[in-house]
């Protein structure tokens, strides 16, 4: 996820164009950079680090005050290190084209491949520089530049928001989308396209949505859109937003996490891109050239953690791979017996920058191992570190409490699992493919049902919200979901919570059970219902209650806890195992965020925590 936005009209550019930065660096904020005319040729200035650094270079720009249209770019790099080359905008050999993108380019390296024959030069590491190129080339073919942004984006495939400024058309600039946001900024006398509100917002709250395959061109006091394909225009209503600025921020959420939690759906679609064949097989070109392990050992902290613990269900379920999962600080105090010919291990940070998971990645690597990085930020340390790293594109994560970037983690596993699996033989075609479907399912599932898991969880915050103490259990992936449960209620509402393995309750954590202890049980459409029901059956007859978080099973329609009056469920539709998994979690991320928040809590920035744990 990266921030874009173009102007043009009367005013000065450069001023307009770095407020918009900074106004969009939450979406991205590790290089920036703009392109405008000056003088009649394209200028570009860019640089790694903030949209700050960036407006010191800037000022070296003579004849600002010359300067009416400009685009600009804040990145959340997905392709290439943050450094000075690979930042945006980028631009084609003659420098007739410069353009800013957020988004992933799934083909980039056979487009790439084909435009290097043809005589293109690369200069960069970036998905983005294909664009370039691929637009030069359609300029060269046609003289209507409709004609040329359709034939570039013929061949793209995956999600892109591009705008674009072409040396000879110094009063227009163009923009097209799929599957990235792209809005149209309507001024007096002046417009823009942003991929935010934000950005635009103190200028003009008249605004166009731009939808999938849609070619927008603007100049000062006229815009419009065409379809990409037939190149017909569009006929499209303005609306007028009516957000304050903090709430266009956050996109009309009061806070980041309820706006991370609701990006879950767009988050597991932008994980899955690129790793699908045909809708049927799961490819993972990071790991063609690695053996299957015999063993592994998943390192990590906190909520990478528990995504971690899920997967190892799966390797050892479907893959048969023996699974080994560490706290990263205490992996690194051990003297483990590693077998670099048979092990591998898994490094899982959000922000690739946790130092107890960096320091054992290190000593892995001391000791010969192979090490894979589950990363979600470009270029970090552990991302530079490791063999090979597989990125999650959970864009930035701005609230302390993480919650898209452990969905997103999950999905990268579930989809390794999956792929070592049938690399050994033990996935059946037809199983994979079953599998395979409902993930692609999964996304639209999700966004639909996400606003009524959320009633029904705000119903039931302010019925618990007066406890002190919870107690999560679950069995199975169910148990990793009951931990990360309890760490979200501890992080934000700072109200005492443990998880538990359900069949451990009985060794201990049962004798704090009482009218004033209440469980929250995840119950998934697994085989072990009925064990999990037995300990529910245990909790109620300690006079304990219930909160029941569960999928949609007849065993547990029909058992007799169903009926119990200390029992509130909170019962989630069926959808294939163990994906169901994915509607839990929000689920239990959902109901810590609304004690939290009844609680008045400051649930973005929770005390004494940060969101990156960088010394030991």
């Amino acid at each position: 996820m990266c921030g874009i936005i173009a102007y043009i009209g009367k005013k000065e550019a450069i001023p307009i164009l770095i407020e918009g930065l900074k106004n969009l660096e939450y979406r991205g904020y590790d290089s920036a950079g703009m392109a405008f005319l000056n003088n009649g040729k394209i200028e570009v200035v860019k640089c790694a680090g903030k949209v700050c650094d960036l407006e010191k270079k800037i000022k070296e720009i003579k004849d600002q005050k010359r300067i009416f249209s400009g685009i600009a770019h804040t990145r959340w790099a997905t392709h290439g290190i943050p450094n000075d080359t690979n930042a945006h905008p980028h631009f084609d050999n003659e420098i007739k084209v410069a353009l800013v993108h957020n988004g992933i380019i799934e083909n980039f390296s056979k487009l790439k491949e084909e435009l290097t024959q043809k005589g293109y030069k690369f200069v960069s590491d970036t998905d983005t520089e294909v664009l370039c190129h691929l637009i030069a080339e359609g300029k060269r073919r046609y003289s209507d530049t409709k004609k040329a942004l359709s034939y570039a984006f013929s061949f793209v495939e995956g999600s892109y928001a591009v705008c674009v400024l072409f040396k000879d058309e110094p009063d227009k600039i163009w923009g097209i989308r799929n599957s990235s946001p792209l809005l149209l900024g309507i001024g007096r006398d002046e417009m823009f396209l942003a991929s935010d509100i934000p950005a635009f917002l103190r200028f003009t709250k008249e605004v166009v949505y731009l939808e999938d395959n849609e070619i927008v061109c603007i100049k000062k006091d006229d815009w419009k859109i065409y379809d990409k394909d037939s190149l017909e225009s569009k006929n499209k209503k303005s609306h007028i937003i009516k957000w304050n600025y903090e709430e266009a921020t956050k996109g009309g959420f009061p806070h980041f996490m309820l706006k991370e939690i609701f990006e879950q759906p767009q988050v597991i679609e932008n994980c899955i891109k690129g790793r699908i064949a045909k809708g049927k097989e799961v490819v993972f070109e990071e790991l063609l050239d690695f053996s299957v392990p015999q063993r592994l050992y998943i390192v990590a902290c906190g909520t990478s953690y528990y995504a971690g613990l899920w997967s190892k269900y799966l390797f050892e379920s479907w893959a048969k791979i023996p699974t080994e999962v560490e706290i990263a600080s205490e992996f690194r105090y051990r003297n483990i017996p590693f077998n670099p010919d048979k092990d591998l291990v898994i490094a899982i940070s959000q922000s690739g920058e946790t130092a107890d998971t960096l320091a054992a990645v290190r000593i892995s690597k001391e000791n010969n191992m192979k090490v894979i990085g589950v990363c979600n930020v470009v270029g970090s340390s552990i991302a530079r570190e490791v063999d090979r790293v597989i990125y999650t594109y959970a864009g930035p994560e701005i609230s302390v409490a993480s919650t898209k970037a452990m969905s997103s983690q999950m999905i990268a596993l579930f989809l390794m699992a999956i792929f070592w699996a049938r690399k050994r033989g033990f996935l059946p075609k037809e199983e994979e493919e079953r599998l395979v479907f409902s993930l692609l399912e999964l996304p639209n599932f999700l966004a639909k049902h996400i606003n009524k898991i959320r009633d029904r969880v705000k119903e039931l915050a302010l019925e618990y919200n007066r406890f002190k103490n919870f107690l999560y259990l679950g069995r199975s992936i169910g148990y990793p979901l009951a931990l990360e449960g309890a760490l979200k209620l501890k992080e934000i509402s700072y109200i005492h919570a443990e998880g538990y393995a359900a069949g451990e309750m009985k060794h201990g954590p049962i004798a704090l059970i009482d009218e004033e202890f209440p469980t929250i049980a995840v119950v998934l459409n697994d085989d072990l219902v009925l064990k999990i029901i037995s300990n529910i059956k245990e909790v109620l007859s300690r006079g304990g209650d219930v909160l029941i978080f569960g999928v949609q099973n007849e065993k547990l329609e029909k058992s007799e806890i169903s009926k119990e009056k200390r029992v509130k469920m909170l019962i989630l539709p069926e959808f294939t195992y163990p994906l169901s998994s994915f509607l839990i979690l929000p689920a239990l991320q959902l109901f810590a965020y609304e004690v939290a928040t009844s609680l008045g809590r400051d649930v973005d920035k929770p005390r004494n925590l940060a969101k990156s744990v960088t010394v030991e």
